[in-house]
């Protein structure tokens, strides 16, 4: 019904829009009585082949929802009783921010593909806490935690920490999200020796509380083999529990769309389908010259069976969907989770 009622529907609307009116609704409907129970009965799927352990966690299933989604922690029970293995919240920045001026969302349906230019808008850690609080789910939640736009980069790493310290007791995992391209200079940070002092910094801070949480790296697609041999050991030499690959990409190259349209788009992060291969490879190439030695989340262009296979296949222990949601609409996760086990084709992490 999603795709052929519902998906024309919402795509009329703006991108931004669109979310807005099914994020609201969701939220209210997950209020009433057995409607969540309704939600997990329809979309859920468990079996005992899907669950797995990583980072010391254990997932139901090893499909989980991007950060960007559920930027302020508002419908994790929601989204945990539509069959996902894990939520990744925000991304959080300490002070509440507005983002980027509208419109800042827009669709690219021939790619089946998104760009966006959100810009870390969010309600700030201490509110992302607060809803984490009031949760009833035990799903896994991971914490995709940045700096605000005003904060200079010299500066960045108290960011980061406050967001820690803010969500340490409500979140599982934490995501330090330096490859976002659409705060003002928020890639520089991934520069060898500005990344590891941060991730230092950051992790010194995780460490120091009751229980250290897993702490992860999530990078650009955009990155060249140089710069991820030096994410390869800046892992190693930071301590860090594993690297979320990847973000949104800066490159528009190959896309159908009409090159005047994405050129009258602008900027922003391109996610979706075209950012499959380039995902994969970024993943293959982390597991082979890392001989394995820690963790991948996969992140870019799953849609179906064969994208989240291809992501395992390539050493992933873990996927995560954004855009695949937007476009195949609510059941993705159940349809996946039927066919990896019918498939045999789930492998432990």
């Amino acid at each position: 019904m999603y795709r052929s009622l519902l998906k024309p529907l919402l795509f009329r609307l703006d991108a931004e829009q669109a979310h807005h009116l099914v994020f609201g609704a969701l939220g209210l409907a997950g209020g009433i009585p057995g409607v969540q129970a309704a939600l997990r009965s329809q979309f859920s799927y468990q079996h005992p082949s899907l669950e797995r352990e990583v980072f010391g966690l254990k997932f139901k299933n090893p499909i989980g929802l991007a950060a960007g989604f559920d930027k302020d922690a508002r419908l994790v029970d929601e989204l945990a009783a539509m069959g996902f293995g894990h939520v990744e919240i925000g991304t959080v920045t300490p002070r509440p921010q507005p983002g980027n001026p509208t419109p800042r969302m827009f669709r690219l349906p021939p790619d089946r593909a998104l760009i966006n230019r959100m810009g870390f808008n969010n309600s700030g850690a201490a509110a992302a806490a607060e809803q984490l609080r009031k949760r009833r789910s035990n799903i896994v939640i991971g914490g995709n935690i940045g700096k605000n736009k005003d904060t200079p980069n010299e500066q960045a790493a108290a960011d980061y920490v406050a967001c820690v310290q803010a969500l340490h007791d409500v979140v599982d995992y934490f995501v330090v999200n330096v490859s976002s391209p659409n705060t003002p200079g928020l890639r520089q940070l991934q520069e060898r020796e500005p990344l590891l002092a941060l991730l230092r910094t950051v992790q010194r801070t995780n460490q120091a509380q009751r229980t250290a949480r897993p702490l992860l790296l999530k990078i650009a697609p955009d990155l060249s083999n140089e710069q991820l041999d030096d994410i390869i050991e800046i892992v190693r030499e930071a301590g860090l529990s594993g690297v979320v690959a990847t973000n949104t990409t800066v490159n528009r190259a190959g896309l159908r769309t009409p090159s005047a349209v994405v050129e009258d788009i602008g900027a922003g992060g391109l996610s979706g389908a075209p950012l499959r291969a380039r995902a994969t490879e970024v993943i293959r190439y982390l597991h082979t010259q890392s001989g394995g030695s820690f963790p991948i989340v996969g992140v870019g262009g799953i849609f179906s069976l064969a994208d989240v296979q291809e992501k395992l296949d390539a050493g992933a222990a873990l996927v995560q969907l954004y855009t695949g949601f937007i476009y195949e609409g609510p059941g993705v996760v159940q349809r996946m989770c039927r066919e990896l086990v019918r498939s045999g084709g789930v492998k432990k992490g």
